[in-house]
């Protein structure tokens, strides 16, 4: 794409003047942190904050989510912005004066910062419409962590209905990423996901008697050593897969075999190849080893997300864009993907694009140590947020004039 004529100081100058409403945004996301597919109280407050915009505002059915469709000055393509809306089912642990006032629920993924962050986009956009070669869509998103609240938009037809986009971008936060700075890279971003549920069943019994029983707990333990071996011996080192075992269930007491265990974990991957070895390796690893103690195991696998694949070209764009917006000191290349799974990914396989990485590292604290995302103390440096919404208006308009 050829690189036409834009100001990139409206850009930045209008991000900053929108500062304030975007930080108070975030921070009453950030009170009442919402999960699933369902955010009245986030949905609400984002349809508010656009109140009073020349926009068509369309709300998912099954599902709270919100597209947004903001048409330019003449007819020309349209780009997908895209931030999600949702928060994770765990404390919060910060001293923050905004912190989580729903007990067992945290913004502590970032989402209540990637909203604040495309309202604000809207807004810029919208005082600039004139500037634009074409519409823009924001898709507000419900149901990101694990209930794959794009790919029910998708089935809705949302997306595709007209203006439909041509491409699609997201941000995403990032505490150990330095303040401000953008990192990506093309191609694998984010893993896939399974999900992995094993029921060892054996025979219970008095724990002064082992030999009358058929113990699930050592044959569980070997299950987990083995799976680790599986991952070093059967899997290419070059096309990786991280396999965690993260919950063991079993027993009641400290005098009885229990009569089952329940494995639980995941499995992340880049590549369908080293995804069906791992899943078909899981399997036999398991019901192996029990059948070998005289045993028997029930593997479940259920698929999650796919991986999250940035188009290559879009991606250099993406670059040059936030190159010349920010500087070169603040664009970097991922030398790696990630093992975290986004659902982005559905929207991906339908069009180009790419998600880029903002770094909100708190102020004072090195993002090596920084709080990561998923943490019940996770921060994030609001000021970052400029740079991001920035960073929308300026890909948007640049696309829509060049593609």
């Amino acid at each position: 794409m050829d690189k036409p004529t834009d100001d990139l100081d409206l850009w930045r100058t209008g991000a900053e003047e929108l500062m304030p409403m975007v930080v108070a945004l975030r921070r009453e996301i950030h009170k009442f942190p919402e999960l699933g597919l369902h955010l009245p109280e986030t949905t609400r407050r984002a349809r508010e904050a656009l109140a009073g915009l020349d926009v068509d505002i369309v709300e998912s059915k099954s599902t709270s989510s919100l597209i947004v469709t903001l048409k330019g000055a003449s007819q020309g393509p349209t780009i997908l912005l895209r931030g999600d809306m949702d928060a994770l089912p765990m404390p919060e642990d910060t001293d923050l004066d905004f912190k989580s006032r729903n007990e067992g629920r945290m913004h502590a993924c970032g989402h209540d910062s990637h909203t604040a962050m495309l309202v604000g986009a809207v807004h810029l956009l919208h005082r600039h419409r004139g500037r634009l070669n074409g519409n823009v869509k924001f898709f507000f998103q419900t149901g990101e962590e694990g209930y794959a609240g794009a790919r029910h938009v998708i089935a809705e037809g949302l997306l595709d209905a007209a203006p439909a986009p041509n491409a699609a971008f997201a941000i995403h936060i990032s505490p150990n990423i330095p303040a401000g700075v953008i990192a990506t890279r093309p191609g694998p971003l984010m893993a896939a996901t399974d999900t992995i549920a094993i029921e060892i069943t054996g025979k219970g019994g008095h724990a002064s008697q082992p030999h009358y029983t058929l113990d699930p707990i050592p044959v569980a333990c070997q299950i987990v050593t083995a799976l680790q071996g599986l991952v070093t011996r059967r899997i290419e080192a070059f096309d990786p897969v991280v396999l965690s075992i993260t919950k063991i269930e079993s027993g009641t007491t400290q005098n009885v075999i229990p009569e089952s265990a329940r494995l639980l974990g995941t499995l992340r991957s880049f590549s369908e190849k080293s995804r069906a070895t791992a899943r078909e390796g899981i399997a036999q690893i398991a019901q192996g080893i029990a059948k070998a103690h005289g045993l028997t195991a029930q593997v479940d696998l259920a698929a999650g997300y796919p991986v999250t694949i940035n188009d290559g070209k879009f991606v250099t764009f993406a670059q040059d864009v936030a190159v010349d917006l920010l500087g070169p000191e603040r664009s970097i290349t991922l030398p790696a993907p990630i093992m975290g799974a986004e659902d982005f990914s559905y929207v991906l396989q339908k069009m180009p694009g790419c998600m880029m990485f903002l770094g909100v590292a708190p102020d004072g604290v090195s993002h090596h140590h920084a709080h990561a995302c998923h943490s019940n103390r996770m921060m994030m440096d609001e000021a970052a947020m400029a740079s991001g919404i920035a960073l929308h208006a300026a890909i948007a308009q640049r696309y829509l004039a060049g593609a």
